[in-house]
């Protein structure tokens, strides 16, 4: 919970700013996927969940590594 809830929080922020200036309809037709706003959104969304868990599991990673003597990872 440490990395996937601040991951989370991140992702809900990047996905409204993307989306803010982006508009879903307009990236209906991925090659002949035919996708719906409401999954261009889920998808968004997970991408930038685990692009944001990433960055959180890098942080949490270099904060606990050098006080401990076997690393979590």
């Amino acid at each position: 919970m440490r990395v996937l809830w601040p991951a989370f929080l991140a992702a809900m922020l990047a996905e409204g700013c993307f989306f803010a200036l982006f508009d879903p309809r307009e990236a209906l037709h991925v090659g002949e996927l035919a996708l719906t706003p409401m999954a261009v959104y889920t998808l968004g969304f997970f991408f930038f969940w685990t692009f944001c868990a990433l960055a959180s599991m890098l942080t949490y990673y270099l904060v606990v590594v050098p006080d401990d003597p076997h690393p979590p990872f």
